[in-house]
């Protein structure tokens, strides 16, 4: 059968979104929506970083130069970015392990 492993126990049950060409690491970054993670973390990053810097530069007024704190905006959207995208995966990854 189709589902079944060759040494003989039964394959996981299929994940959505992962179909029967796909096999190894393509499949497991699917399973884990890594991409759909990575946007809503930039999506994230970026907002954070755009109202720190509202917040913090351009409301207050500053007597330094913008460039660096768009660099410091830039290492902040980055940073969360990862963070959510990890957190957002991380969380996929358990609901999929208790699935099985």
């Amino acid at each position: 059968m189709a589902s079944e492993r060759p040494d003989g126990g039964e394959s996981a049950p299929p994940v959505d979104g992962v179909g029967d060409a796909e096999s190894g690491r393509a499949a497991f970054v699917a399973a884990l929506r890594v991409r759909r993670n990575a946007t809503w973390g930039l999506a994230a990053g970026l907002a954070l970083a755009l109202a720190a810097f509202v917040l913090f530069v351009l409301v207050p007024g500053s007597n330094r130069s913008p460039a660096l704190y768009v660099g410091l905006a830039f290492v902040l959207a980055l940073s969360t970015a990862g963070l959510v995208a990890f957190l957002l995966t991380l969380g996929r990854a358990v609901r999929l392990s208790r699935r099985l």
